[in-house]
């Protein structure tokens, strides 16, 4: 059996009568009649279209659902909202190294390559140019646009979960990962701003100095005891136990001479325990709000990506039937 169009002649002399829909297409015999389209070589005929033929019946075109009105308007805002925040990351990161090197022929006392600032340049570039692909992707209908978008989240996706299985897999090499950067942060102190904000702020908000004790300040060459100048056998005053010293403003020099001092003396003016185990201790307590978070953002981007799937999917069933 094979399914024939039938087409709907009007006698002449008579009115139009619409049938219903159901009903123009007819499972018929298959018969004869339906090799009029080809001619007597067996070639097709070109058929006609609905403006040539009004008697036939073609389907209509799609109807994108509401639904989908709802998800393509909830994408273009997700992607907004996104673009935003990446040119916000970008333009703390472009601040920073601007901070640092106020003049454009200055000479810059920290490597470009080294410079932490860097990694937020770089994160909100990346941020910046995938949300504006999902955003013109689904303001402009782009098939293209829309694919370069999904391909991206699966690929910030995929290292994620690289990332995470090798946290699981190789702890003690994170730890001595760890370890050495806060060794090179101490050895930088004086030379970055970010870095020494960076050990400050963890030594204060751990009470604790160094990396395995107060004595890993005498590494630093502007701390060595041998150093000239006022720091010389010295300490950050980040180490101190009271940098305020019962005032209102912090003692930068609280921390001067402890090098020289005994322990049970030094003890009585800064903490003698490192950062390095008070970090990994620190880190492993909060290892449920890390878990949290980078399943937050991995249901972000999962969320992202399925919105654009779905107009993908109407916007291509749409060019199909085109």
């Amino acid at each position: 059996m094979a399914l024939s169009r039938v087409r709907l002649f009007q006698p002449r002399g008579e009115g139009t009568r619409l049938l219903p829909q159901a009903s123009r297409l007819v499972e018929l015999p298959y018969s004869s009649f339906d090799d009029d389209d080809a001619d007597d070589d067996g070639h097709s005929l070109p058929r006609l279209t609905a403006e040539q033929d009004p008697g036939a019946w073609y389907p209509g075109p799609p109807k994108v659902s509401p639904f989908s009105h709802c998800v393509r308007y909830l994408a273009f805002l997700w992607n907004l909202l996104f673009l935003l925040l990446g040119l916000l990351i970008l333009a703390v990161g472009v601040w920073g190294l601007l901070a640092k090197n106020p003049l454009p022929g200055g000479e810059r006392g920290v490597p470009l390559g080294s410079d932490p600032m860097l990694m937020f340049v770089l994160a909100g570039l990346a941020a910046s140019a995938v949300s504006l692909a999902g955003c013109l992707g689904t303001f402009r209908a782009s098939p293209c646009l829309l694919r370069f978008f999904l391909g991206a989240v699966l690929a910030f996706g995929g290292l994620e979960l690289l990332g995470g299985l090798l946290l699981l897999l190789a702890r003690r090499r994170l730890r001595d990962a760890l370890r050495d950067l806060l060794l090179l942060c101490l050895l930088r102190y004086q030379e970055d701003p970010d870095l020494q904000f960076l050990v400050d702020e963890v030594q204060r908000s751990l009470q604790c100095c160094g990396l395995e004790s107060y004595r890993d300040w005498e590494s630093n060459l502007y701390f060595n005891c041998s150093a000239p100048g006022a720091q010389a056998c010295g300490v950050p005053a980040s180490c101190c136990q009271d940098p305020l010293e019962n005032g209102s403003v912090p003692n930068a020099q609280c921390g001067f001479g402890v090098l020289g001092l005994a322990a049970a003396a030094a003890g009585a003016v800064v903490h003698l325990g490192g950062c390095g185990a008070a970090l990994g201790l620190w880190l492993q307590g909060q290892a449920g709000a890390i878990a949290a978070g980078a399943t937050a953002l991995v249901l972000v981007e999962a969320v992202g990506a399925l919105m654009a799937l779905r107009v993908l999917r109407d916007i291509t069933a749409v060019r199909v039937w085109e």
